[in-house]
């Protein structure tokens, strides 16, 4: 009864008239994210963090949240109709892409909306029910435990994001040495700020965020020289009865799936849209067809997709820790906002909190009447020519971070690390484990500090406390794991050289 109270309560906060509007705001501008090639959540939500200094607390954080799920959408729309993928998105150019060869893209494009809808409200269910149970968990937590937990989170979420764990890890320090540039807080020495007054103040949040992310995509777009050709395709969107059939079991598998690798540290809709794929392949009963265009192959990652765009909220609304590089950036935002993430989030802001799950749901329903009766008019947004789009984008990422402090220094700043993001891009490395690196660099080193203190210096109290010394168990685990896999997979490269030198 307790879920319904405040599942009530949260719909007070978010039917106001303000709520909505940005709920609908968020739901527009991520589907326009998710339909222009090269920009996504991760890029769009950096871009728009400065604008949550002038927009009401609620309302900033129901806005970036629209944006994230509803460029899931997005993501779909361009990945069927023009083979162009986001990262959360690269299993719908397999059958959806079909589809649209076969001359049945309004089915496609049916099948990915109603199959998210289904996916969004169940994972809003598991995050209603799980949240505050989680959040009860992480009363019981105390600084040494953490501790073990921030190092677990950047043991799981290097080495998926990276898919190699040494250089997850590499940019994982780079992030924590950034964050611990400016002043000390506890001896108010200023440490690696080269002797330069505007760090003292330590390196801005946002212009790492607009840098890495934003500006470095941008850049890489810009460097690409692929031509894109806008879609001219027939739209005929309802499908028959047996279609419809075939729909509802792939989507409800990709929604349980979706909402379980939501909450995984290191999960997220990447992750799970393989996971539904492969559960399809195995379950359907038309795992022939899948590959081929085949309508199960589209609902089941469409609905995993958006399950684990919602749930991935659960672990850092919970507990206090990210799981991914978007939700490093909706911390951000929490942040800036004064609002804390972790087991007293209920109990401090409930408003805030129910408010937000509430609009998830508000915000499915304003996604299936903007992507399903209206995909045809999206489909224009093709045609915008991306010199007048990335050279826009560049100026109000410039005005967005002056306005912050209104220092040029800022702009450097942002400058400077969009030019890094951009050599790492390179050299094939991802900026998400230094977001997440950067933002909890400095609460690891408070917790550090805390338990340390409490322990009069003695280390024996990270591994004598139950919960912390099980998560560096883990990690130690998760390590020789790795190792392991490294030392089997040099074996197998030597035995496959032996063989051809044979």
């Amino acid at each position: 009864m307790d879920l319904f109270t405040n599942l009530a309560f949260g719909f007070d906060h978010a039917l106001t008239m303000s709520n909505l509007m940005y709920c609908a705001i968020g739901c527009v501008v991520g589907t326009l994210i998710g339909l222009l090639p090269g920009l996504g959540p991760l890029s769009t939500i950096s871009l728009l963090l400065p604008l949550t200094y002038s927009i009401p607390t609620d309302g900033s954080l129901i806005m970036l949240a629209g944006i994230y799920y509803g460029a899931q959408y997005g993501d779909s729309v361009s990945a069927i109709t023009m083979k162009i993928p986001h990262a959360s998105s690269i299993v719908a150019c397999i059958d959806g892409y079909q589809m649209n060869l076969n001359g049945k893209t309004g089915l496609a494009l049916f099948t990915a909306g109603i199959s998210s809808f289904i996916g969004g409200t169940i994972a809003i269910l598991v995050l209603a029910t799980l949240s505050p149970l989680l959040g009860e968990v992480g009363l019981m937590f105390g600084p040494a435990d953490y501790c073990a937990l921030m190092l677990l989170g950047f043991f799981c979420v290097s080495f998926v994001t990276t898919g190699s764990m040494l250089n997850g890890l590499a940019m994982t320090l780079i992030g924590v040495l950034l964050g611990l540039v400016g002043t000390d807080v506890n001896s108010g020495q200023m440490r690696f700020t080269m002797n330069l007054p505007f760090l003292m103040d330590g390196i801005g949040l946002i212009s790492i965020a607009l840098g890495c992310f934003g500006i470095a995509e941008i850049v890489k777009n810009l460097d690409s020289h692929e031509e894109r050709t806008p879609f001219s395709g027939t739209i005929k969107l309802m499908p028959t009865w047996p279609e419809f059939k075939r729909i509802m079991p792939s989507a409800l598998r990709g929604s349980v799936i979706g909402s379980f690798l939501g909450i995984l540290p290191g999960g997220g809709p990447v992750i799970a849209q393989f996971a539904a794929y492969a559960a399809e392949k195995r379950f359907s009963k038309y795992k022939d067809e899948i590959g081929h265009g085949a309508i199960e192959g589209v609902a089941g990652q469409a609905a995993a997709d958006e399950a684990a765009a919602r749930t991935s909220f659960i672990p850092l609304m919970s507990i206090g820790i990210p799981e991914n590089a978007v939700m490093a950036l909706m911390m951000a935002a929490f942040i800036v906002k004064g609002v804390q993430p972790g087991p007293n989030m209920i109990a401090t802001h409930p408003d805030i909190f129910w408010g937000l799950v509430a609009s998830m749901w508000i915000g499915n329903c304003f996604l299936v009447i903007l992507n399903v009766p209206l995909v045809r008019y999206w489909l224009s947004v093709f045609k915008i020519p991306f010199s007048v789009l990335f050279p826009s984008i560049l100026f109000f990422c410039c005005v967005g971070t002056f306005s912050i402090n209104n220092s040029l220094d800022d702009v450097y700043i942002t400058a400077t690390f969009g030019a890094i993001g951009y050599i790492f891009m390179r050299f094939g490395l991802e900026a998400a484990p230094l977001m997440l690196g950067f933002i909890l660099g400095p609460m690891l080193e408070e917790y550090f500090r805390r338990a340390l203190l409490l322990s009069r210096g003695s280390f024996y109290t990270f591994v004598s406390r139950p919960i912390s010394g099980s998560l560096l168990a883990l990690i130690a685990v998760f390590i020789i794991w790795q190792l392991i896999s490294f030392y089997l997979g040099l074996r197998k490269q030597k035995a496959a050289q032996a063989l051809s030198a044979a």
